[in-house]
């Protein structure tokens, strides 16, 4: 093939150009077709026409909405008739997916890029037009694995957050097993001192006596005799009273007491624990005990567990003798109204110091001004929990050298029938 000479401007020839641009339009192998101002299409090139499946010619005067999808025809007409009022280069339906329609009405993805021009005939735009189905394939199966990688980050960042909440529950149950290990080792500790301690002065306080009863025996020192044997009764009764408190405790771990509550008459349950309060008080230590009954309610009967009341009013009681001095009052407060049963024990004792409050119904704890004077540091533990069975709660007001009151509380069924009133002694 002959080349074209460049002229004597070095160019070539404006023939020699409009013949280059038409091969450029003929053997483009991206979709080229330009319309007119009407939308008729007015020239295709073989590759828009390959594109749409049609043959050499067939599209050309058609409008151009005929490659478009039936849906999308009327409103491609006012988007070209807009187009023309302000012509310029432009990127066709940014923003949006583009489909085209082939011959056998088949749809597929496009785009499309066009461009304004004008000559002696009028005014027309050029479409380049590409088929851009095998990138949006990449694009779906782009999503689809971006999908399953969320999902699978997603499933695995469960598994991890269902592995970490095991792994705190079983760091939390580790650490209760080490709590619970630590209390046992403090109690077998504070079991020891207390052993040795509580257990032996009394145990040698009986052997001591007994030697010196054997001794009176033989003198006729009557009075000494039975001062010594008051001693032995008095370390015995101790030592019984420090294994009951171990009972009771085992049996509260172990959620063998139960608590059976019953309508019972509240007097007659404080006149079975004074009497007893008595023999052990300290000389000229005296218990006031009042009632305060609510008018709607007009008897003493109160809905509990006696047995469990009267553990709590002896070891109540048994604390305030030990730690008031001789001659001092102790009261003993009861208010029962419909909703709640109110029990308020008032000592005149060394009270509690504030730094040891917040532990005072632990295991074994003793609080620090207790000193030289007996007991287990049971008695409190065993109240709460008692109390608790009974759904109710325990409190305390207390200043040293001041005494302390204990306010029992425990609920009343306000729907439950109420027995016959009896009257209070």
């Amino acid at each position: 093939m002959l080349q074209n000479e460049p002229n004597s401007s070095g160019f070539s020839s404006e023939m020699d150009i409009l013949n280059q641009a038409e091969a450029v339009f003929q053997f483009a192998t991206e979709g080229m077709l330009i319309t007119d101002n009407k939308g008729q299409i007015v020239k295709i090139n073989p590759s828009a026409e390959q594109l749409f499946g049609y043959g050499p010619g067939e599209l050309l005067g058609k409008e151009v909405e005929v490659l478009i999808p039936n849906t999308h025809q009327a409103l491609h007409r006012n988007h070209r008739t807009e187009f023309f009022a302000h012509a310029s280069p432009r990127r066709m339906g940014k923003g949006r997916d583009l489909f085209g329609q082939r011959k056998d009405g088949s749809a597929f993805p496009i785009e499309i890029s066009l461009s304004p021009f004008q000559n002696s005939q009028g005014s027309f735009v050029i479409a380049f037009i590409i088929d851009i189905t095998v990138r949006k394939q990449a694009e779906i199966h782009l999503r689809e694995y971006n999908n399953r990688l969320e999902q699978e980050v997603e499933d695995r960042t469960l598994i991890l957050k269902e592995a970490i909440q095991k792994l705190e529950h079983t760091k939390e149950e580790l650490h209760h097993a080490l709590q619970r290990e630590m209390d046992l080792n403090r109690m077998k500790s504070n079991f020891i001192s207390l052993a040795s301690h509580e257990f032996r002065t009394p145990l040698a306080t009986v052997l001591s006596s007994l030697s010196l009863v054997e001794k009176y025996a033989d003198m006729q020192e009557t009075v000494k005799r039975d001062k010594h044997i008051s001693r032995i009764q008095s370390s015995v009764k101790h030592l019984n009273d420090i294994l009951n408190d171990f009972l009771s405790v085992s049996k509260l771990e172990e959620g063998k007491v139960v608590c059976q509550p019953a309508w019972t008459s509240l007097s007659a349950v404080v006149q079975q624990v004074i009497p007893q309060m008595q023999e052990i008080a300290k000389q000229g230590q005296t218990f006031a005990v009042s009632y305060t009954i609510r008018p709607e309610v007009n008897t003493d009967q109160v809905y509990i567990d006696p047995a469990l009341v009267r553990n709590i009013l002896f070891n109540l009681l048994s604390n305030a003798i030990k730690y008031s001095p001789p001659q001092s009052a102790i009261s003993l407060r009861a208010e029962i109204s419909t909703s709640v049963l109110r029990i308020a024990i008032q000592d005149q004792g060394i009270g509690i110091p504030p730094e040891d409050q917040g532990h005072l119904f632990e295991r074994f704890f003793r609080a620090s001004n207790a000193g030289n004077i007996a007991g287990t540091g049971l008695g409190l533990h065993i109240v709460g929990s008692y109390v608790r069975l009974m759904n109710g709660g325990v409190s305390f007001n207390s200043q040293v050298n001041e005494g302390t009151e204990f306010i029992v509380e425990i609920p009343q069924p306000v729907a439950a029938p109420k027995p016959v009133a009896e009257p209070v002694d």
